[in-house]
């Protein structure tokens, strides 16, 4: 007999690791459409009726269905083939033309007589007021679409099925047989209530809704614990990811106790195509090595990501990067690793912003270096304090150095409000850190020529400046130090 303990909530946040999600070949397959969005001005009512008119000045066209998977995987990097079905008609080239402007390699079948699946939204003030759907009840799998995906699964290290019940999937269980007889993982976003037709796929992801309406009313983490349990076996699925909108995922895999991951989202604004960023992310976790705890919780951050923004839309490594230092709390602080900082610097200069750089030690903290930090910040927008490390500080000032360890002198920088972004260094010099942040303005303080300082032909070259400013006279570290001793 199977006793169920309430699921674990997180405490604290795994430690969450962002892969090349470039050596990721991901196969999508499924229910494709167009997604059109109108926006414009709502100021009016129309005497007509009491609705809202909208004066359109903006029209947008995006791959939807199973294309927005494949989109969500292009955005991450993810090399992605999608197949799928359509009409013969001007919106099937319309949806080529918007999957190839985006990169994405696709091979749609056409449907003679059938008309391309569209949904049609209209928006005004980042809100959606009206969607209209163009269905087509005569679409159908061409016997073509599924030689296809039989003979891509060898190539690809993972498949993701998009089933939006729309006709492409009719033969689902013929494709997950395939992928699990090639040794590569299924994924499916379900439909419907009969997900027997899944049966031996490596995981479906329902949310709470369509988890319910098969399983049955869950009023509990624990009956989501027990019923997912028993859905999960009688399928003979690898796991089960079960969505719960501001409540996060429930994870059900073989062999491990339920894992409740909370939410993070931040102010939602649309949540179209949430679902696709979730299957995008958990497919790409997995084919780069990553165990389903982790692909789950990856693909937790990335839909509290995707909500915040309006249609349907996707996440990139940077903005996942990002968001795993903010919700660890490195960006309250603005202690960054390299690769953060580098993003954080790349979105700064696409909003005009001016970064300044500097570096030291500073070991212990004291007026002349506050008000040479102040210096440095007034010369641009951003502000970031390159750290020694504890072994190169110990190889340039001596034994007994520092006196404070690295991870102290970042915090107490980062608190600092002309500071932005601190981040550590281990070589001998930043040379190779400035180097490949290429500030905008290199300063450095004390007797030095500009051209004497580490890292000034790498931003002079790029067209940047390096400044000297002057130490206020009176302050050191080491007269902090000999005065303690003298006490």
């Amino acid at each position: 007999m199977l006793i169920f303990r309430p699921i674990p909530r997180l405490s604290r946040f795994m430690a969450l690791h962002i892969p090349d999600f470039s050596a990721a070949r991901i196969l999508v397959a499924g229910d494709v459409m167009l997604d059109r969005y109108w926006s414009g001005a709502a100021q009016r009512i129309s005497p007509e009726a009491p609705v809202p008119v909208v004066r359109v000045d903006r029209a947008d066209e995006r791959p939807g269905g199973a294309g927005n998977v494949a989109v969500n995987l292009a955005l991450l990097g993810a090399p992605a083939t999608l197949l799928g079905v359509t009409g013969d008609d001007d919106t099937a080239r319309a949806l080529d033309a918007a999957l190839a402007a985006r990169n994405i390699q696709a091979k749609l079948a056409r449907q003679p007589g059938a008309h391309t699946i569209t949904k049609l939204r209209v928006l005004s003030r980042r809100q959606q007021l009206l969607r209209v759907d163009f269905e087509n009840e005569n679409l159908a799998a061409p016997e073509q679409f599924l030689e296809w995906v039989h003979e891509a699964i060898p190539a690809h290290d993972a498949l993701v099925l998009s089933d939006y019940g729309k006709g492409s999937l009719a033969n689902v269980q013929s494709l997950i047989a395939a992928a699990r007889a090639a040794g590569k993982p299924a994924l499916v976003d379900p439909k419907g209530l009969d997900f027997e037709r899944y049966r031996g796929a490596a995981a479906i992801t329902p949310n709470l809704a369509e988890f319910e309406a098969v399983a049955g009313a869950c009023a509990t983490d624990a009956d989501i614990a027990e019923k997912g349990e028993n859905l999960r076996a009688a399928l003979d699925l690898n796991a089960l990811v079960v969505t719960r909108g501001e409540d996060g995922m429930t994870l059900i895999e073989a062999g491990r106790a339920p894992l409740h991951l909370p939410t993070h989202a931040q102010e939602v604004a649309d949540v179209t195509g949430a679902g696709d960023t979730v299957i995008a992310l958990l497919a790409a976790g997995l084919a780069t090595g990553l165990p389903f705890v982790q692909a789950t919780a990856l693909a937790n951050l990335g839909a509290g990501l995707v909500v915040a923004k309006v249609g349907a839309a996707g996440v990139t490594p940077a903005e996942l990067r990002r968001a795993v230092h903010e919700r660890d709390g490195a960006a309250r602080y603005g202690v960054l690793d390299e690769i953060a900082l580098l993003d954080a610097v790349a979105e700064a200069r696409a909003r005009g912003e001016r970064i300044v750089m500097t570096n030291g030690c500073f070991d212990l903290l004291h007026p002349g270096h506050i008000a040479y930090l102040r210096q440095a910040r007034a010369l641009g927008d951003r502000l970031i304090v390159a750290v020694n490390d504890d072994a190169s500080v110990r190889w340039l000032k001596g034994e007994g150095r520092p006196v404070n360890l690295l991870d102290d002198r970042m915090i107490m920088l980062s608190a600092l409000e002309t500071v932005d972004w601190v981040v550590p260094f281990s070589e001998d010099t930043p040379a190779r850190l400035i180097a490949r942040v290429l500030p905008d303005v290199l300063v450095k303080g004390g007797d030095y020529r500009p051209e004497e300082i580490a890292g000034y032909e790498a931003v002079t070259a790029n067209g940047g400046e390096v400044k000297v400013v002057d130490f206020v006279p009176g302050h050191s570290t080491t007269a902090l130090l000999e005065a303690l001793r003298r006490e």
